[in-house]
């Protein structure tokens, strides 16, 4: 019973398990902030935008403090985010990346580069389960490894997701074809 009297002196009908809410919230924040430049990004909307209106939006879900820290810190540190993530996926521009993984990875930076309440391990690990429940089988490798590679001050560039190569297309692989089949008749 002293754990019953103890939940309903705090928070009435909620559990008192304060860390699993907070870590709850923390990753809820991430999402929302997620959300909140991947739109930006589709509507070509400034980030701070989409933000308040959000904010001031009734009908949609609430935006908490962090998920604005987030946005917020991404928007005035984003040319040195993007500078670093270049730095860090080779062969591929922040502009190549898939949208969801740029937001990510965005996020992620920021915690890792600019904060200091979140212990690096976290930020990499909630942007990898992020990465693993909306984007590819690949993205959550990749963003580990840049992420991990920020973090550690290692500059080792990391490999960007197969799906993000980009395709020949099918004229120009049958012009290199007409051109090979052209050099061998020639060669004899």
């Amino acid at each position: 019973m002293g754990d019953g009297a103890q939940r309903s002196s705090t928070r009435p009908g909620k559990p008192s398990r304060e860390a699993p809410v907070r870590k709850g919230s923390r990753s809820k924040a991430r999402k929302r902030a997620l959300d909140i430049l991947f739109e930006s990004e589709a509507r070509g909307e400034d980030p701070l935008d989409v933000l308040r209106r959000r904010i001031s939006g009734a009908d949609a879900p609430p935006v908490s403090d962090f998920a604005q820290t987030l946005v917020e810190g991404v928007v005035a540190h984003r040319d040195h985010i993007d500078a670093s993530l270049g730095e860090m996926a080779r062969g591929w521009s922040v502009e190549r990346m898939a949208a969801v993984d740029r937001a990510i990875l965005r996020i992620g930076a920021f915690e890792v580069l600019f904060t200091d309440d979140v212990d690096d391990a976290v930020a990499i690990d909630e942007a990898i389960l992020l990465a693993r429940e909306l984007s590819t089988d690949d993205s959550p490798r990749f963003v580990n490894g840049v992420l991990a590679g920020l973090a550690s001050g290692r500059r080792e560039p990391v490999a960007a997701p197969e799906r993000e190569r980009v395709e020949v297309p099918p004229d120009a692989q049958l012009e290199a074809a007409a051109g090979s089949a052209a050099e061998e008749g020639t060669a004899d």
